[in-house]
């Protein structure tokens, strides 16, 4: 089966994970730092690293302040831990519906339903084409409330000429095998606060306080630590580092090899009927971690059969998040979105990845276009 999503390992990729086995550490040591710091030349703003995007997500919410009593402001057309982790912290989350075209969260509808009680607006980089942020920091800046951008998808992508990881408050990253880059399991928040990045710093370090200036007891003795507010064990080991650092050395290869598949996407199915192509803004420099078409006339799930049967692993992201029964039964129901509604009844992923040879390329056209000109 060919996939919708890889990782491309080579050796540098092995070797460095082989030398972060053979030093002394395998955990909280020099390799962490080294990966955040180069996390931080291609975020644009210092980074901390996190055991998965998840915990990125978990992290960046308890740093922001979200909590019972307040509420997030977010797109359905996500994973379910875009919002799973402000409802684990007692927040209540606020979904409001996306752009048409890009399936981004729509500033007019994010900003309709922003209130008193909203802590926090959280945009999605949906297939890596980043949000609205100008028109979103509008929103936030308006509602008093803490901009984070989950841009899972979108490391190495950029926004009107700045790098996302400088567009919003707080943003989140995932290295998961099928993202722009793997670290196997991993994450990371980049921060344009510093009093945020130490909030997220001591969440994913169980709430530990270390600095001697805040201790509320610095005479204890040296080795005395203090936990003054919760947080989870969300480290990334050194072994994991190393192999993000050997990954971000290729990161502008992983961008130009999927951009030119992406264009080559677009050259080889324009004008297929029954078929919508992806969107892309002019103001915006995406690194395609999908390639979502659309499926018009009810077919999506036609063609994701015959595909599948076929041996290429198309894939659909995503449901829309209130859809998943565990928010059913929070008392959220169909319909609340109907443009993300929509988006999800047509959205078909198609294989993406650094590694793809033209050839298997060429195989997914040639399917798609038999089914839907057929």
């Amino acid at each position: 089966m060919l996939p919708y999503g890889r990782q491309s390992i080579d050796d540098s990729d092995v070797a460095a994970v082989v030398a972060a086995l053979r030093s002394d550490w395998l955990t909280t040591g020099p390799a962490v730092a080294t990966f955040e710091a180069d996390l931080q030349r291609v975020a644009g703003a210092p980074c901390a690293a996190v055991a998965n995007g998840t915990a990125a997500l978990h992290s960046a919410y308890a740093a922001a302040g979200v909590g019972p009593g307040r509420e997030v402001v977010t797109s359905p057309m996500t994973f379910v831990a875009t919002a799973s982790t402000a409802v684990l912290l007692g927040a209540t989350v606020v979904f409001a519906d996306v752009e048409e075209d890009t399936g981004n969260l729509d500033p007019a509808a994010a900003g309709a339903l922003c209130s008193t009680r909203t802590r926090a607006v959280t945009a999605v980089d949906y297939a890596g084409h980043p949000a609205e942020y100008d028109e979103l920091r509008k929103v936030a800046d308006t509602a008093g409330a803490t901009l984070i951008a989950d841009a899972a998808h979108a490391i190495g992508s950029r926004y009107r000429g700045r790098p996302v990881g400088t567009l919003a408050d707080l943003t989140t990253f995932s290295f998961f095998p099928t993202k722009n880059l793997t670290t196997a399991e991993g994450g990371a928040v980049a921060a344009t606060d510093a009093t945020l990045l130490e909030r997220v710093r001591a969440f994913r370090t169980g709430g530990l306080v270390r600095d001697r200036a805040r201790l509320r007891h610095p005479d204890e003795g040296g080795w005395h630590q203090e936990v003054h507010e919760l947080g989870l064990n969300y480290r990334l080991p050194d072994v994991l580092c190393a192999l993000g650092s050997a990954q971000l050395r290729r990161l502008d290869a992983f961008k130009a090899r999927r951009s030119a598949l992406s264009a080559r996407y677009d050259e080889l199915l324009a004008g297929v009927p029954g078929l919508r192509l992806p969107a892309q803004r002019a103001w915006v420099d995406p690194m395609r971690h999908l390639y979502p078409v659309r499926i018009l006339d009810g077919r999506r799930r036609e063609v994701y059969d015959r595909m599948r049967a076929a041996g290429i692993g198309v894939q659909v992201n995503y449901l829309p998040v209130y859809w998943q029964p565990v928010f059913a039964d929070l008392g959220y129901r169909r319909g609340m979105c109907p443009v993300a509604e929509a988006f999800y009844a047509e959205q078909l992923s198609l294989p993406l990845f650094a590694d793809l040879s033209e050839a298997d390329q060429d195989r997914v056209v040639g399917v798609l276009r038999a089914i839907l000109e057929g």
